[in-house]
């Protein structure tokens, strides 16, 4: 009878809920106090006591895991199952590591340190009881501009906070040189005050890969991801939200979308680690563990067009400038990161559908199903304007640079080296010459890529492939009398056209402005420099002409806000700010403007 009594108290809703409140407030508390013992130095014993309250808040994590499956009936999905099995696993990794004569029985605990199974373990089991609570937040005033503005500001600030921890650097950081880099990072542009591998501890430079994912993809999408991963189910306002940040063209698909562009991102950057790693050498880079960073850091670095090395002169450092094959890889990985999701998924689909209908053709006797649109116009833009800027960047490079800083290499080393330094312009940030030796042609040629930049909907910055884009239709279409934009037999909307003309005119309006304070507050510097400087932030580029860390506090202040600005685009913040009107019944009688 009171076995019986007890497991029915078990049972109880309420114990359920507060099972859940408190292992999640412990997750919390326990993430919190990691974040303390690795930023700051401890001694002996302090140690001990924080490896006591870790052990203790597995146990409690995994106790509260068995209790849900054995007395509550709550069908979790396969995916959590699985999830709960490698914290188990972790947790009894753990426990075999804590038995020396155990441990020397397992060879591969000998592998990483026991430290980072058990911060593994504690990240794991945090993000699982994180994603579990449902947070009841009334954001009937917020939209969804105001909310992905609000998740940036924050990732941001907490990034500063963290690169001040003692043990984040070697020598200590100013809050503004850290807010610096946050921003640098979570808005994926790469400009840099100090020197990241040198300035850096590993622990700093693993904050620095945490902001530049974060920023890449965005908390939101994250958060949205996990929750709805563990609950397996979201809210009709959370796809509503996610709609418009996913480009997906109905709610339903959204959830869809948004593990499509997950798993993307991971399958991408672990075979673009993959590829750096057998391209270096033990001469580069000497020791395993070290390979295994320097992949994993350029590859997010790269996939999410952030343009931070952990070498002092990026690509250029003599070691690593005639290494082609690295450089090949890491543009590979900026382009698709650049491309957009939405255009990797649309080509996705269009293999798919080759594919089976080439499959089909051997299996079936009557008529395939056609479909004539599977490449959408959204595609066909992107793609077509994105190879041209490449070929004519690369062109230009190759022909303003041949006997200037393309010298030094070979026949094939000049075509990857222009092709590399067409591309990097495009929000990469990552350069493979020295870019205070370029003429002035190639850098009147670097400022148009880096103010075009990427794609909508994509890990890097500028105005964006499909703008330029339509506004040279709108060109064309203007001189041949037209009024209407087409292209590959569809129409252009005239909302489309006004965005794509309202971002250029903002675009040059902070890029000016940003100009116009850089330039009073470090009267010592040349307008082409600051221009350079104000254009590679706004585009979250990155790449500079070497004089970012010589700025003033002030003009740094101002390369914070550019690179913000450009990053959330000023037309998101103006949306975020003025309200918009629900619905115009009424039209005014239409007038012409006299223009030109």
């Amino acid at each position: 009878m009171k076995f019986s009594g007890f497991r029915s108290w078990l049972q109880n809703e309420r114990f359920l809920d507060f099972l859940n409140k408190f292992a999640f407030f412990l997750s919390l508390v326990t993430i919190l106090v990691a974040v303390y013992d690795l930023g700051f130095r401890h001694q002996r014993y302090q140690e001990e006591q924080l490896n006591h309250l870790y052990f203790f808040t597995l146990i409690t994590g995994v106790v509260a895991i068995i209790l849900r499956y054995a007395f509550f009936k709550i069908k979790f999905r396969l995916k959590v199952r699985i999830f709960d099995t490698i914290l188990g696993a972790l947790f009894f990794i753990l426990i075999l590591v804590k038995i020396d004569f155990i441990r020397e029985s397992f060879f591969f605990l000998e592998v990483l340190n026991k430290m980072f199974y058990l911060y593994l373990a504690l990240f794991i089991f945090f993000i699982r009881e994180f994603s579990t609570v449902e947070f009841k937040f009334r954001n009937e005033h917020l939209n969804p501009a105001q909310l992905f503005i609000i998740s940036f500001l924050s990732i941001i600030l907490l990034g500063a906070c963290l690169l001040m921890l003692p043990k984040a650097t070697h020598d200590g950081i100013s809050f503004l040189d850290a807010l610096f880099t946050s921003t640098s990072a979570v808005c994926v542009t790469g400009l840099i005050v100090v020197d990241t591998g040198s300035y850096f501890t590993a622990f700093g430079q693993g904050v620095l890969v945490l902001l530049m994912q974060l920023g890449g993809l965005g908390i939101m999408t994250f958060a949205s991801y996990f929750s709805y991963f563990f609950r397996g189910q979201t809210s009709y306002k959370s796809q509503l939200m996610l709609k418009d940040a996913t480009n997906s063209e109905k709610i339903g698909e959204v959830i869809g979308v948004l593990k499509k562009i997950l798993y993307i991102t991971i399958i991408v950057e672990l075979v673009g680690a993959f590829l750096i790693y057998i391209s270096l050498s033990k001469k580069e880079i000497g020791m395993i563990s070290d390979r295994i960073f320097f992949s994993l850091f350029h590859a997010v670095s790269g996939f999410c067009n952030a343009g931070f090395s952990t070498l002092e002169n990026s690509l250029y450092e003599p070691a690593f400038r005639f290494n082609y094959p690295l450089q090949l890889v890491i543009a590979a990985l900026f382009i698709l990161g650049g491309i957009g999701f939405p255009i990797v998924l649309n080509l996705y689909k269009y293999s798919t559908y080759s594919i089976k209908n080439f499959l089909l053709r051997f299996t079936r006797k009557d008529k395939l199903v056609y479909s004539p649109w599977v490449i959408n116009l959204n595609t066909r833009i992107v793609i077509v304007t994105t190879s041209i800027l490449l070929a004519v960047g690369t062109i230009g490079f190759y022909g303003f640079e041949y006997n200037n800083t393309l010298a030094e290499h070979n026949w094939f080393g000049k075509i990857v080296v222009a092709f590399f330094g067409a591309a990097t312009p495009r929000t990469a940030g990552f350069n493979s010459v020295d870019m205070t030796q370029l003429h002035f042609s190639t850098l009147m040629l670097t400022f148009l890529l880096m103010w075009i930049g990427a794609s909508p909907a994509s890990t890097g910055g500028g105005i964006k492939t499909s703008t330029i884009a339509i506004a040279t239709l709108n060109f064309f279409s203007l001189a041949r009398g037209k009024n209407r934009i087409e292209v590959y037999k569809r129409e252009i909307s005239n909302a489309s056209v006004r965005r794509a003309f309202a971002i250029i005119s903002l675009s040059l309006m902070v890029i000016g402005f940003s100009v116009f304070l850089i330039a009073s507050f470090d009267e010592d510097k040349t307008l082409l420099s600051i221009a350079f400087e104000s254009f590679s932030a706004y585009s979250t580029v990155g790449l500079s002409t070497g004089i970012t860390a010589d700025l003033s506090a002030y003009s740094k202040i101002v390369i914070i806000f550019t690179m913000f600005i450009g990053r959330v685009s000023m037309l998101t913040i103006m949306i975020a700010l003025l309200r918009r009107v629900k619905h115009q019944n009424y039209r005014y009688p239409t007038d012409e403007i006299l223009i030109n």
